[in-house]
C-alpha cells in the first residue's frame, strides 16, 4: 500500500474534522470526493483500501476506461464527474456517474433531461457557478444563476440539488464560498460542492457539503 496515499487521506480526514468542529458541524454534513482524475487504477487502489468510497473524474473517457472494474471490485463505490461535460457525453456520462457538477448552459441541460429518463437511475446535478466570472472558465454568471436554475427545473425537468463552483487561484476563496451558499439558500439548494486541497477548511466554514480534495490525497500530477 502507497504511504504516501493513504497519509494523504488520513491528514485530510483530520483537517476535515477539525474544520466541522470549528464550524460546529456534524462531520457526516461533508462528502469528501478523492479526485483521482489522471491517476491510474494503481494508485487509486490503496485509497479505495483504506475505505474512502467516493471519488471525482474530469472527463468522461477516462473514467469509462478505468472505473467500470474498479466498482466492480469495490461495491458501493461513488462516482463524480466534477470537469466540463460536453453535451454529447451526456447519455455516456449519466450511465457512469452518481453526480455531475458541472451543469452550465440550455444545451446540457436539453441532453440531461432527454438522457436521465432513459438512463433509469437517479443522478445528483449540481449547476456550476463562475464566481469570477472568468471568460476562460466554464460556469453560469452569478447574475444569471437564479433564471437558469429555474429553467433547468421547469423548462428541463432536471433535480437540481446543488451548486459547484471554483473560485479564481489569484482571489481570496472566501467571498467566492459566499456567494455560491447565497445563491443556494435563495433557491432552495441544499447541497454545496466548494473547496479543493488548498481550501476545502474554509469552504467547510461557509457550508460546503462537498469537498473536491486530489493532490492533497493523491499526490501531485
Amino acid at each position: 500500500m502507497n504511504p504516501v496515499e493513504t497519509h494523504g487521506l488520513a491528514a485530510v480526514e483530520q483537517e476535515i474534522v477539525r474544520a466541522c468542529k470549528e464550524a460546529r458541524r456534524e462531520r457526516a454534513s461533508v462528502t469528501l470526493i478523492a479526485v483521482s482524475k489522471t491517476f491510474e487504477a494503481e494508485a487509486i487502489l490503496p485509497v479505495l483500501a483504506a475505505g474512502q468510497r467516493v471519488f471525482g473524474e474530469n472527463r468522461v473517457q477516462e473514467a469509462k476506461a478505468k472505473w467500470p472494474a474498479l466498482r466492480d471490485a469495490h461495491p458501493g463505490t461513488e462516482l463524480h464527474l466534477i470537469g466540463p461535460l460536453q453535451s454529447n457525453k451526456a447519455k455516456e456520462a449519466v450511465a457512469l456517474f452518481d453526480a455531475i457538477h458541472s451543469v452550465d448552459r440550455e444545451s446540457l441541460c436539453e441532453a440531461l433531461g432527454k438522457a436521465l429518463p432513459a438512463c433509469g437511475r437517479a443522478v445528483e446535478l449540481f449547476v456550476q457557478i463562475n464566481t469570477g466570472e472568468e471568460p476562460q472558465k466554464a460556469g453560469v454568471a452569478p447574475q444569471d444563476a437564479d433564471a437558469f436554475i429555474a429553467a433547468c427545473r421547469e423548462r428541463y425537468g432536471l433535480p437540481i440539488a446543488g451548486l459547484m463552483c471554483i473560485p479564481p487561484v489569484d482571489e481570496a476563496p472566501a467571498p467566492h464560498f459566499a456567494l455560491t451558499a447565497k445563491i443556494a439558500k435563495r433557491n432552495g439548494l441544499p447541497k454545496l460542492s466548494m473547496g479543493m486541497s488548498a481550501d476545502f477548511a474554509t469552504a467547510i466554514e461557509f457550508g460546503a457539503t462537498h469537498v473536491r480534495v486530489g493532490s492533497a490525497i493523491f499526490g501531485h500530477r
